[in-house]
């Protein structure tokens, strides 16, 4: 072990502890507490593999309220009977040689209502986080402010009795510390709030009562800690210069140390952006004497011994290890003996890594996975830049690559770049250094420019590889060998490719366009699947059959009976499919056309294709498959009637031959295609779409030059609630949680929950061919889809029925009149009008009242390839073109005249799966 490192060096703290080296393990959450945050043996052990050769273990935020968990398994300390798993805690670590310190915390306005049996959140105002679909607090009263700081006095004397060396106050991350400390989230006019000295009364008052605490029944060398976000991005927000204040403040009554909490070590301010100085440089120089006598830690990016130096030379007194140490648990034995890492996790590892399962599953550690056999793509090491385009964005980013992974992505510095994009690219960046690949989820509310960075840095790994393969002597443009070659990217070839790449086999996907995800990404709705153990565990009765009849009817018989009965037969083995790799869809809703709740979605009620897409593209990241965007199919090439491979055309034109022995075909459908639609169906001319603009039909052109035989081209569904001016589809799960439709008037027309092409009809036959999808706040609340739509601007609302009837230029009587009978048939479970039997949830009469005004648009196209129930392309014979697979929307026959909601996600997953499975077979045979 290298012994002449200043990371070894002991650093005593003010109250006299003395901490044996300047490394610590970063507080992370890991989602492993029960459900009510006792602490599990899982845990016990997941600490004590970490100890040892580590200075100081900082144990994961603890919540010291039952109102104040801000993630799913969260450890709680908030009652005595939490004290002995948190003993154990302690004791593990201490076993090993390390310090034990316990973070404490309350989220605050940050929990989520799900988290606390539906419970509304508390902070020091009634104002929402500035985060899409944030739930609005509760004012902490004044007397409640001083529970909430007796409480945080309990928890650290419950810290004390557990064993602990000491405690760290959680005063960052936006949790409640700071929500007190912050001008955005603390509008109070009372003691706790206005001016900053009274803003800084809370977190004093924190620290005041831990040393009461300290003092009472603890050691005189008991560690009292504060972590702090230095900035917030909101305006008004924490500013550096606040942040300064309230630690002189601070180190005043006696702090141990203070732990910054930023991305990154050496990362200047998120504010000023035009000044490049690491935000510790500044701290260093601007603090007092007083402020300089109290250590500071820093986190953020730590993975080897040299960042962990360089975080020393930049005056931190101890340097924080947070992914690292997951994964690897002996990561100071490793780096002091010069050991140089990566940061990836071998998926092969988790119980020899002592990782509980759900931190294995939760996102930043689940990104980290990967299959360390597979072959992968290999690089020329340097750095590549590209152009980033997109709206009024233009920069330019530097890529570094090794031979295997992407080691760094910059932005060459532009002073034109606003502060909103900074935190973009820096999210963006951490995901995809993390994922190493380009192909991870974009961030919310900035996905144009996720996307096109992405895509920029997808094509400096492209170039690169060009140039390995031409530094080791060969020909980039030189044919390839597969066994898969999956064309499109939306769920069904993903979920192609995952099977296929499990099954053995070598695949690649060739997506035309820039983007993964292809249609499937904008669903809205859910899975449907009978028989499901998601069913049964909520006590919902169905069955296959009658999921198989109502599908028929929906289909007006036109159905192919044999892949329909396998559709249904094997729905719920899909359902598991997803879970078993990370993609839960565990809630259950209705959709029109059902007479039984089976549409399966995520938890939190989301739109599932986002969430969809998102597990399967990790679970391509974890396989490395090969991911080709910007590249077409020019042809599937064939030899005595069997495929042996395709033609692929890219982004610059150069073309190249992909053999295999087994193509997917997984294009999606031509709802995007006018003339192809009008062709089939002159009376759509004119018809917005719902679909993303490469659904052209192009699969389906392609399989037609093999001889393929097509089915139901005509059948062409329109979908009755689409946004006009977007194209945006309005998910079936606003009606399917209670929704109605009313015309201009005021008034109901027909049964919303009716099939697709009967609602659309009806819509058209209305004056204004148009209509209106009503709602109230209990509609709104479980279905997050509507928090989208709030968020781009569909939707008026007004707290009133009467008032929302007048910005819908209707006669307000007219309106409640409507609501109050169909409320009364809500109450009756029996609509008298029309006949509606699902979805009578609870009448609509909780204010705030919302309305979108919708009319159809062309939404799917039912016709397409024919295939047997091993997904294999018919020829007009009816004899499979051998190697030729098709799986999706490009098949035809399954869904006949008319899709039923939900259906569409099943058949993806469903004939994906078995389209995978059967062309790794026969790839293989």
């Amino acid at each position: 072990m290298n012994t002449r490192t200043p990371l070894l060096n002991p650093l005593t703290l003010p109250n006299g502890a003395v901490l044996k080296n300047r490394l610590v393990m970063a507080p992370m959450t890991t989602c492993t507490g029960f459900y009510d945050g006792t602490v599990t043996s899982e845990l016990v052990e997941y600490y004590r593999a970490r100890a040892g050769t580590l200075g100081t273990v900082i144990v994961e935020c603890c919540f010291i309220d039952a109102k104040g968990p801000a993630f799913p398994g969260a450890i709680a300390i908030d009652n005595d009977n939490k004290i002995a798993g948190l003993a154990r805690i302690a004791d593990a670590i201490k076993s090993q040689g390390s310090t034990a310190i316990l973070q404490i915390y309350h989220g605050g306005r940050m929990v989520e209502p799900e988290l606390i049996g539906g419970k509304t959140p508390v902070g020091p105002s009634a104002i929402a986080a500035p985060r899409e679909g944030a739930t609005t607090p509760q004012a902490l009263t004044a007397d409640e402010v001083d529970v909430m700081i007796t409480k945080f006095g309990d928890a650290v004397n419950r810290a004390i009795k557990a064993g602990f060396d000491g405690v760290e106050l959680h005063g960052a991350n936006t949790y409640l510390i700071q929500q007190f400390y912050s001008p955005n989230s603390n509008q109070r006019d009372d003691k706790w709030g206005g001016s900053r000295e009274n803003r800084a009364r809370f977190p004093l008052a924190v620290l005041d009562i831990a040393h009461k605490m300290a003092e009472r029944i603890a050691h005189n060398t008991f560690i009292i800690g504060y972590r702090f976000s230095p900035e917030e991005i909101e305006v008004p927000g924490i500013r550096f210069a606040d942040t300064l204040y309230l630690l002189e403040k601070l180190a005043e009554r006696g702090l141990d140390y203070v732990h910054f909490s930023v991305g990154q070590l050496l990362r200047p301010s998120i504010v000023d952006t035009q000044d490049p100085t690491p935000l510790i440089d500044k701290f260093i120089a601007q603090r007092s004497e007083r402020l300089a006598k109290v250590p500071v830690i820093g986190v953020g990016g730590v993975v080897n011994k040299a960042d962990a130096e360089k975080g020393l030379e930049h005056g931190y007194d101890l340097v924080a290890i947070g992914k690292a140490c997951i994964a690897y648990p002996d990561w100071a034995d490793r780096v002091l003996n010069n050991e140089h890492l990566d940061l990836y996790i071998d998926s092969t590892q988790r119980e020899a890594l002592m990782i509980p399962e759900p931190l294995w599953r939760f996102s930043l550690v689940d990104a980290m996975i990967r299959e360390v056999s597979a072959p992968g793509r290999k690089y020329k090491a340097g750095v590549y830049q590209e152009k980033v385009e997109a709206e009024a964005l233009k920069l330019k980013i530097n890529v570094t690559l090794d031979t295997d992974r992407i080691t760094d992505i910059s932005m060459v510095p532009d002073d034109t770049l606003d502060v909103d994009f900074t935190e973009t690219f820096e999210s963006l960046r951490n995901r995809m250094l993390v994922a190493n690949s380009p192909h991870v989820d974009a961030i919310t509310g900035a996905t144009t420019q996720s996307e096109a960075l992405k895509k920029a840095v997808s094509r400096a790994l492209s170039t690169s590889s060009k140039e390995y393969v031409i530094e080791e002597g060969g020909n980039p443009a030189a044919p390839q060998n597969y066994d898969v070659v999956v064309i499109g990217s939306g769920g069904a070839g993903l979920a192609a490719a995952i099977q296929a790449h499990d099954e053995g086999a070598r695949v690649v996907i060739i997506e035309k366009m820039p983007t993964i995800g292809g249609n499937t990404i904008k669903a809205s709705v859910g899975m449907n699947a009978a028989e499901t153990r998601f069913q049964a565990m909520k006590g919902i009765k169905d069955s296959k059959e009658l999921f198989y009849q109502e599908t028929l009817k929906g289909g007006q018989n036109k159905n192919n009976p044999v892949l329909l009965r396998e559709f249904v037969e094997l729905a719920p083995e899909a359902i598991d499919w997803l879970a078993d790799h990370g993609i839960e869809l565990n809630d259950i809703t209705i959709t029109g056309g059902m007479s039984i709740d089976r549409t399966h979605r995520p938890a939190d009620r989301s739109a599932v294709g986002g969430y969809l897409i998102s597990g399967l593209v990790k679970n391509i990241n974890k396989r490395n498959i090969e991911v080709l965007l910007d590249t077409s199919v020019a042809e599937i090439l064939t030899e005595n009637g069997a495929v042996t491979g395709v033609k692929v055309v890219d982004e610059y034109y150069d073309s190249r031959i992909l053999y295999a022995k087994s193509v997917i075909v997984a294009t999606g459908g031509f709802s995007a295609n006018r003339e192809m639609v009008v062709k089939y169906r002159p009376e759509l001319d004119g018809f917005v779409t719902t679909n993303h603009k490469g659904a052209t039909g192009s699969g389906i052109a392609m399989l037609q030059k093999l001889g393929a035989d097509t089915v139901d081209m005509g059948e062409i569904q329109i979908h009755p609630t689409v946004e006009q001016t977007t194209s945006y589809l309005i998910s079936e799960s606003i009606r399917g949680g209670g929704a109605i439709l009313v015309s201009q008037e005021g008034k109901r027309f027909f049964n919303e929950m009716e099939t697709r092409d009967k609602v659309s009809a009806q819509i058209i036959a209305l004056p204004e061919k148009s209509a209106w999808v009503v709602f109230d706040e209990q509609v709104r609340a479980n279905n997050k889809a509507a928090d989208e739509y709030i968020a781009k601007g569909f939707v008026i609302s007004a707290p009133t029925v009467g008032e929302l009837a007048v910005k819908l230029n209707m006669e307000h009587t007219t309106l409640e009149e409507t609501l109050a009978r169909y409320n009364q048939f809500v109450v009756d479970q029996k609509d008298e009008d029309f006949g509606r039997t699902t979805a009578l949830r609870h009448p609509l009469n909780q204010g705030p009242f919302y309305a979108i005004r919708v009319a159809p648009g062309v939404h799917h196209t039912m016709g397409g390839v024919t295939i047997n129930t091993d997904t294999a392309v018919l020829d007009s014979n009816k004899q499979p073109i051998r190697g030729a697979w098709a799986a999706g929307e490009v098949v035809g026959g399954i869904h006949g005249a008319n899709r039923i909601g939900g259906n569409a996600v099943a058949d993806i997953i469903i004939f994906g799966i078995l389209a995978g499975r059967n062309a790794a077979a026969l790839a293989r045979s």
